[in-house]
């Protein structure tokens, strides 16, 4: 049973079996536990989830954002604060299979995929951040602006780049040694923190804005190197027209997304529950402006 608490996560004493990154679910019905046995790869207990999000309300709250001096948040904050908010209360989907075992991970992550300047030659890099989950949504708005700006010159490197560098200094057969050190070791959650820290592998949700570059959502590969248990890839605003209810012709705009999720983590209701929560909180991100009242934790 999941357990509700105030707005501060519970610290627990670490157990035999739990890893730094997460504790162990001892309490799963014994279907949920077999199923990393049975599906041994992310890749092959992937499953994917199409909708898309009337955006109305989202920009008349950005709207009032900007006329209030917020000029630098746009939906891609909207949509991580409302995924943020969903882990804090739906903590069943910031778990992680490794070493056929499911795991609570133990912080809430998003990594992200960035070009440097939006030209074909420049450089790409991945940031992850870690958001507490009583987070508002000018908390997640403030943060990732923060990592944006240290990230976005040419000159600059943060932890990935830096490691991806070094991992290339040595031959290619090096190479897949120090793989195959990285996948072992965290079968086993025994990673390095060092790598752990730099990996966008090892984070709750990975998200693409391919709005950004002018096209529509694709559906993108989880990882199995790492713990990514969810991906999720928006597009550009669509116009469509169609009949409102009272049969009359109007003119909406939506967006795209698209979700490659880690099926073994939950079952298909818990994820259902999720999503719906989730569109809530798209559809008003009113709703982010505060902290949550309670915070969910996952079951022991």
């Amino acid at each position: 049973m999941e357990a509700k608490t105030g707005p501060v996560t519970i610290t627990r004493r670490r157990r035999w079996g739990d890893r730094y990154d997460g504790r162990r679910l001892r309490t799963i019905d014994p279907f949920t536990q077999i199923a990393p046995y049975i599906m041994r790869t992310r890749s092959d207990a992937q499953v994917q989830f199409e909708d898309r999000i009337e955006i109305g309300r989202v920009q008349k709250w950005l709207r009032v954002q900007r006329d209030q001096g917020r000029a630098d948040m746009g939906f891609l904050h909207v949509l991580i604060a409302a995924i943020v908010r969903t882990l804090s209360q739906k903590p069943g989907l910031n778990r992680f299979v490794a070493g056929q075992r499911i795991y609570a991970r133990n912080e809430i992550q998003i990594s992200l995929a960035l070009k440097k300047k939006m030209s074909e030659d420049s450089p790409e890099t991945t940031i992850k951040i870690s958001f507490p989950p009583t987070d508002t949504i000018l908390d997640v708005a403030k943060r990732i602006n923060e990592a944006l700006d240290a990230n976005k010159e040419a000159s600059s490197s943060n932890d990935t780049d830096k490691t991806a560098r070094l991992f290339m200094l040595v031959p290619g057969f090096m190479v897949r040694m120090l793989l195959w050190f990285v996948r072992a070791t965290d079968f086993h959650g025994k990673l390095p923190r060092a790598i752990h820290r730099a990996s966008p592998f090892h984070t709750s949700v990975f998200v693409t804005d391919l709005g950004s570059l002018g096209i529509q959502p694709i559906y993108h590969h989880i990882y199995d190197l790492g713990t990514t248990s969810l991906f999720v890839a928006f597009g550009g605003k669509d116009r469509v027209r169609e009949l409102d209810r009272e049969g009359r012709l109007v003119e909406r705009r939506y967006i795209g997304l698209k979700v490659v999720g880690d099926e073994r983590i939950c079952d298909g209701y818990y994820f259902a529950s999720a999503v719906r929560y989730f569109f809530t909180l798209l559809k008003d991100p009113a709703q982010l402006e505060n902290p949550p009242a309670l915070v969910v934790q996952d079951q022991e």
